[in-house]
């Protein structure tokens, strides 16, 4: 006990010096660390401000953000008397081990830097990409959050969504639905063209340029397909969809015009 209070008493000075280093360490790290923060979202708002897409203010914050921290941690381990050049070295060496390790993560990081550079979606568009299809809400550094219809969340490694194609449901201001309707053989065809094109006139989501088209498709097995392509405002897609199919029916059966499924005729013959 008495060796140990000498040792205090002759190294006091030592360890109030080590002691007020580490302190002032810890205050660089936490400050640094709210600091890191504040420049994230101070550039997610300067990029908002600017009508920069909500997506790309979101990974260019979170670049921002890690680059300030590994500058505080830096500071932080020089401030503890360790020399920053050499951690740096080592800091370079562990991390090509670890990029080789992590090869994964760095397509990821790449891939998101693609995005932002070709930028084939942007916040709000709803896409389909890497079998996963819904409304993009964020891209972080290495992945990318998608909403889906039923409001389900789906983080998706910005490496799948390049490594495929992308469909963007969203970038032209319209669609065209496709559909196909059969009737009878014993339909007359002048007639139930004419009931299709009253069904797409009297809906008044349905656009005039570029113009409908309605024509027969095929003479299938047991039906008379008829196309029916009118084109629609991107946002009106769904809801015009499933309005056209409801009221084809209703109109077809009004006019007795009949819709038939498949079916198969058997003949007996009886030998004589």
């Amino acid at each position: 006990m008495d060796k140990a209070i000498e040792w205090l008493t002759n190294n006091s000075d030592l360890l109030l010096h080590y002691g007020i280093q580490a302190i002032f360490a810890i205050v660089i790290f936490i400050i640094g660390n709210k600091v890191a923060h504040f420049a994230g979202k101070l550039t997610a708002k300067g990029l908002e401000k600017r009508n920069v897409d909500k997506a790309v203010s979101s990974f260019l914050s979170s670049i921002i953000y890690a680059l300030v921290f590994a500058a505080v941690i830096l500071m932080a381990l020089s401030q503890l008397g360790i020399q920053t050049t050499s951690f740096v070295a080592i800091l370079g060496a562990a991390g090509l081990a670890v990029g080789l390790a992590l090869q994964g993560s760095l397509s990821n990081f790449a891939s998101g830097v693609l995005i932002i550079i070709l930028r084939p979606f942007k916040a709000g568009d709803f896409v389909e990409a890497g079998g996963k299809s819904g409304s993009v809400q964020k891209i972080e550094i290495f992945s990318t959050e998608l909403r889906t219809p039923d409001n389900k969340v789906i983080i998706m490694p910005n490496s799948a969504i390049m490594g495929g194609a992308i469909t963007n449901f969203s970038r032209e201001a319209t669609r065209r639905i496709d559909l196909v309707i059969g009737v009878s053989y014993e339909a007359d065809l002048k007639q139930t063209k004419q009931v299709l094109e009253n069904v797409l006139n009297a809906d008044e989501r349905v656009l005039k340029e570029p113009a409908y088209t309605v024509a027969v498709l095929e003479l299938a097995d047991s039906s008379v397909n008829f196309v029916v392509r009118p084109w629609v405002n991107s946002g009106d897609y769904w809801p015009t969809y499933f309005a056209l199919m409801e009221n084809i029916k209703i109109a077809l059966d009004e006019n007795n015009i009949a819709i038939p499924y498949p079916q198969m005729d058997v003949h007996v013959h009886k030998d004589a």
